[in-house]
């Protein structure tokens, strides 16, 4: 489909998705959202093994457009509009069989906050920063904000950030666990894309179930995450990707995974 929202642009097996708001500070709305999620979809149908989200202009995300029109509009009941497109594309987003890097060119606000953090590994500019601005317009965090922001930065750090409503920037991102490389402004797309395109080149299929046995170690004893443990290696020591990672090793090369 054609985005007037977004762009896509792939280059190997890496796909890098542009919002392309920059005249609303990629404030997001659902057809935000409904481009990106065909954009992905289209994407992982066409062979794509890592995925770069990142912005136009100054703003990496503003936060939700509080000005939308017609079927973007804000809705009366602003669960609805959560319940109907951000939290599935939140689920989305968690449930990526691919790595995602999220390139934070700018400053994220409200939503875009949890959007920035939904990236495994995440690169942020030397001038970004992160504002749950939510208290100051008598809302709660929202997209996942609060369970990322408070399982990465800790209780104290994220009633902090979500009460008080104040900027943190980049460095203190970086020291509070939020995100994973602060680099200079210029720096930040060709970095997120170098990364993505290491992870290209990974065994796909243990990524995926890295993302997920890390997410549900978050919320589960150790002995859960045993048992997940023994249960994803039994079905990864199947794979080509192991078989070619042992005959590389015999063979003293680098292994060339295929994600198989």
């Amino acid at each position: 489909m054609a985005y007037r929202f977004i762009s896509a642009s792939t280059e190997g097996a890496v796909t890098t998705l542009t919002i392309a708001r920059a005249d609303k500070a990629n404030a997001i709305t659902p057809s935000v959202f409904t481009e990106l999620t065909d954009a992905i979809d289209a994407a992982i149908a066409g062979g794509t093994r890592a995925l770069v989200l990142t912005a136009e202009g100054r703003f990496f995300c503003s936060g939700t457009d509080i000005q939308g029109e017609g079927d973007d509009a804000l809705p009366e009941d602003l669960g609805a509009i959560l319940g109907d497109s951000y939290n599935p594309f939140g689920r989305k987003l968690a449930e990526l069989e691919i790595p995602l890097v999220t390139a934070v060119n700018g400053a994220a606000a409200g939503m875009g906050v949890g959007l920035a953090l939904a990236g495994d590994v995440v690169v942020m500019a030397e001038s970004a920063y992160l504002l749950l601005a939510f208290v100051n317009i008598g809302l709660v965090p929202d997209f996942g904000s609060t369970w990322l922001v408070a399982r990465g930065a800790g209780r104290a750090r994220a009633l902090e950030m979500a009460l008080l409503g104040e900027r943190m920037s980049a460095a203190e991102a970086k020291a509070a666990g939020l995100v994973t490389r602060v680099v200079p402004d210029a720096d930040v797309l060709a970095t997120a894309q170098a990364l993505a395109a290491r992870l290209a080149k990974g065994p796909t299929l243990a990524i995926g179930k890295i993302r997920r046995q890390i997410a549900f170690a978050l919320d589960h004893d150790f002995n859960a995450s045993l048992d997940l443990e023994r249960d994803n290696q039994r079905v990864l020591g199947r794979t080509d990707d192991f078989a070619e990672a042992i005959a590389a090793f015999g063979e003293k090369r680098k292994p060339a995974f295929r994600g198989q």
